[in-house]
């Protein structure tokens, strides 16, 4: 197994820009997911990596070895599609040794790496069957395994959960995460789920417009988001975004709040902001400072999301524990603590929230 450096990485498709100078060191052994909205450049960061994609400009190291010019077979990864990509005339245990035996391996040695695979994945009772007698997860499984046999430096990962339902996901999700406690190997994975990226990453990369937003844990971008994008992005449901204005002593305003709300901030007066306020740290309060009527109910059991229209009609989202007596229509008010609010300028990078 080995790290990844990537260094000013660029990718032009003619005259136009998709990745815009990309840094990123990965340590051997992380499991780094690469987040963003749709169009992004996430697929196409890790398809460069793999070497499917031609690199404009930049360098792409695999251990100490750079690969730009390295052809894909030859550069120590193996990738696992959002296709599955099976052969469907092929058994479980010749889809997984298929690569293997293009590369000329040994049979003893091949059946040995594929009854390894099998073993981790626990689907040593499908080696014998076809891609069409397997469910979705299974299928999905099938991929990974062939992927594990060449015993790669790193594995790369393209939306490989998105075609299975909900509760699928949330299953693989936890086979993947044990895989790579097992492994103890260097996994990118590129998803527009940011649920996925919280749960499984050790380090997310936040892209947004071919540009890195943002690099850290899931719980620092969480509860320290670099900037507007970030913010707004990571999080479940999203965080509450409020336009208001700074006054004098560090308050602000807006047609949102009923009353000022003061802040510890150092702020200059008259400056247009936002305002983040994640929907857990919204608390009932008959004085909050949000004020107005509940429009939509969600009831989780364990928790109760709330959809609400302030008195300016701005919506907000809220999320409180356990199984709340509400009704459609009902006023309703909120109040948080100020240090959970977060604060951004006009141009969306993030001011200093200490005192």
């Amino acid at each position: 197994m080995a790290g990844l450096t990537l260094r000013s990485v660029r990718k032009n498709y003619g005259d136009v820009p998709v990745i815009k100078g990309v840094d990123l060191d990965i340590a051997h052994g992380e499991f780094v997911v690469f987040v963003g909205p749709s169009g992004c450049g996430k697929s196409t960061l890790l398809r460069m990596i793999a070497g499917l994609e031609d690199i404009t400009s930049g360098e792409v190291s695999i251990g100490t070895r750079v690969v730009n010019d390295v052809e894909p077979r030859d550069r120590g990864v193996a990738m696992v599609f959002q296709s599955y990509a099976l052969y469907p005339h092929m058994s479980v245990y010749d889809n997984v040794g298929f690569g293997l035996k293009l590369a000329g391996t040994p049979k003893a040695v091949r059946d040995a790496n594929i009854r390894d695979a099998a073993k981790v994945l626990q689907m040593e009772h499908l080696l014998d069957r076809r891609p069409a007698q397997l469910s979705g997860g299974q299928r999905q499984r099938v991929a990974i395994g062939r992927a594990i046999v060449r015993e790669p430096d790193v594995f790369l990962f393209d939306e490989p959960l998105s075609n299975l339902d909900a509760a699928l996901r949330g299953d693989m999700r936890m086979e993947l995460a044990r895989l790579h406690n097992d492994l103890g190997a260097t996994m990118i994975y590129v998803t527009h789920d940011q649920v996925e990226a919280m749960t499984l990453a050790d380090k997310i990369v936040v892209l947004d417009g071919g540009v890195v937003q943002q690099v850290g844990s899931p719980l620092e971008l969480y509860n320290n988001p670099a900037n507007l994008f970030v913010a707004g992005f990571i999080g479940s449901p999203k965080m509450n975004l409020l336009s208001v204005e700074s006054q004098t002593g560090g308050a602000v305003v807006s047609a949102a709040l009923a009353a000022p709300l003061a802040l510890r901030h150092d702020l200059p007066e008259s400056a247009r902001m936002t305002l983040g306020l994640r929907p857990h740290d919204l608390k009932v309060a008959e004085d909050g400072p949000l004020k107005g009527h509940v429009r939509l109910i969600e009831r989780l059991g364990n928790e109760t999301i709330l959809r609400v229209s302030l008195t300016d009609a701005t919506e907000i989202t809220a999320v409180l524990p356990g199984q709340d007596a509400l009704a459609n229509g009902q006023p309703i008010a909120f109040d948080f603590e100020p240090s959970s609010a977060l604060l951004f300028d006009e141009h969306g990078s993030r001011l200093n929230t200490a005192p």
